[in-house]
């Protein structure tokens, strides 16, 4: 692969001691876009099916059972996979996987789009998830090994605000489309939809991005597959479900199992290092104290964010009785938070990781305790509300791109596509125990509330109020813990290991 000349080299001709300005060139933008669209849509359709489930429901049957598995199969084949996803984009290119991400993701959604039956529709979903679990962690890969150090913070910037979102805006769209009924299609159009926009995002993904393949190809540990995607399914399972069943003592039972069997997977990764044999997780990285902090951090963060965005929507929705509509809008200050404090993140945050970091987790925590004080004074504005929404996007904002540099400059290129797994595996497991465990804190004050019943009187209400606001204040303790890990990460930005291949 050759450099293109002019646009990328005049980055590098600077006077020695002077800072260059971060300029993407048009490839490079290119490149962004694709996997900022991908990134975009994983976010979208884990949320878009919400509020077309009681239509769907109507139509094909299967119960209250065949609607938490069209939701929960999704995040639970994407979590399930994301290690091993990541993996194989080391041993057969970022590119090829990439690719074959896309092209099954489209296929799968025309399959949910098409479903006759319960089991052929949660069978599509669970698809998706799947393929999502190939096309994510290339796309911090591709960060890795395409893109310059200096680079890494706007690209990880611009792909997490595309999955915040397509995540705020997936009820929206979910709820827009199936009312729209377009062509009779009814609640189909939210898939099909998918198939389009996949279509046209493949063939621009074959037109603009690189090889990726490193010049030294690590072999599949299949093993060590087996027992990652064994630790992920007993961990996600009961995270995912446990609360809809009240925590029954199978919940813990599988999540004993998952830290034993999380154990055999470390001793099975480094009797495979010691013989100098390919590992699927390589031990060195949690050697590295930045990564560890770094992902420790990422992990607390995506509890604490995601279990706050699902508490706010949830008290809005059926606290409240608010539409979808307003409920999205009010949500949204969290994407407008992301993005109004971006150019500052990128520019300066991966200089000075610890500050920025320490700063992101002490937004989000003036958010949530200004939160816990709004639900005791029984303050529904909408604009106070969503300014709350706003210091968590801005937090995020803050803490998420750094954080990624951070990874990022602890991988090696030969690491890129197993270290974006574990990073993205983090990420997703934070999300879930953050929902599970602060949402089962929430779900515990309403006492078995009624949510149709929520906007009939004002005491139903205040319920949900109280709830909330002790809710929150876990997920106040989560950023504060936040606040606390970002003592380990490096004061200031270090070398980066191995470089970028250029586009």
């Amino acid at each position: 692969m050759t450099m293109v000349e002019g646009e990328d080299r005049q980055q590098e001709d600077v006077r020695e001691g002077e800072a260059a300005p971060v300029r993407l060139s048009r490839r490079r933008w290119a490149v962004l876009g694709v996997l900022g669209a991908a990134s975009f849509f994983d976010g979208l359709d884990a949320n878009i099916i919400a509020v077309a489930l009681p239509s769907i429901q109507r139509e094909l049957g299967g119960g209250f059972s065949m609607a938490q598995w069209a939701v929960a199969g999704y995040s639970l084949a994407t979590a399930v996979l994301l290690i091993t996803g990541g993996r194989l984009g080391d041993i057969y290119g970022t590119r090829r996987v990439f690719l074959i991400g896309i092209a099954g993701f489209t296929l799968s959604s025309a399959v949910v789009a098409a479903a006759t039956t319960p089991e052929l529709l949660v069978g599509g979903r669970v698809a998706q998830g799947a393929m999502v679990a190939l096309m994510l962690p290339q796309s911090m890969a591709v960060v890795k090994q395409q893109f310059r150090p200096e680079e890494w913070a706007i690209a990880s910037a611009i792909t997490g605000l595309a999955i915040s979102a397509g995540s705020i805006g997936g009820p929206v769209v979910g709820g827009f489309l199936t009312d729209l009924d377009l062509f009779g299609t009814g609640w189909r159009a939210i898939f099909w939809i998918n198939v389009p926009i996949g279509a046209a995002l493949l063939a621009c993904a074959i037109r603009v991005l690189p090889e990726g393949r490193t010049e030294q190809r690590p072999t599949l540990d299949l093993p060590g597959a087996v027992l990652v995607a064994s630790a992920s399914l007993a961990l996600m399972f009961p995270l995912v479900r446990g609360s809809e069943h009240g925590w029954a003592p199978w919940s813990f039972g599988l999540i004993a199992l998952s830290l034993v069997l999380w154990l055999v997977l470390a001793a099975h990764q480094r009797h495979r290092s010691a013989r100098g044999t390919d590992v699927l997780i390589p031990p060195a990285l949690f050697r590295r104290r930045a990564f560890t902090a770094g992902l420790t951090a990422a992990l607390f963060t995506f509890a604490g964010a995601t279990s706050f965005t699902f508490l706010l929507t949830y008290y809005l929705q059926f606290g409240l009785a608010w539409s979808s509509t307003r409920t999205a809008l009010a949500v949204a200050a969290v994407p407008l938070g992301i993005a109004l404090v971006f150019q500052i993140a990128w520019k300066h945050g991966p200089a000075r990781p610890r500050l920025f970091v320490t700063c992101g987790a002490l937004t989000m925590l003036a958010g949530a305790l200004c939160m816990v004080g709004l639900a005791a004074a029984g303050r529904t504005d909408f604009a106070l509300l969503a300014a709350v929404a706003f210091l968590l996007g801005a937090g995020t904002g803050l803490t998420s791109p750094v954080l990624t540099a951070v990874l990022l400059n602890s991988l090696a290129p030969r690491e890129a596509g197993a270290g974006a797994g574990v990073i993205y595996a983090s990420t997703q497991f934070g999300s879930a125990l953050g929902i599970g465990v602060i949402g089962a804190v929430f779900f515990g004050g309403l006492g078995g509330a009624s949510a149709g019943a929520a906007a009939a009187d004002g005491r139903t209400a205040a319920l949900y109020g109280d709830a909330l606001g002790t809710a929150v204040l876990c997920t106040a303790a989560v950023f504060a813990l936040v606040a606390v890990v970002a003592r380990a990460l490096p004061r200031q930005g270090t070398e980066p290991t191995g470089d970028p291949v250029p586009l």
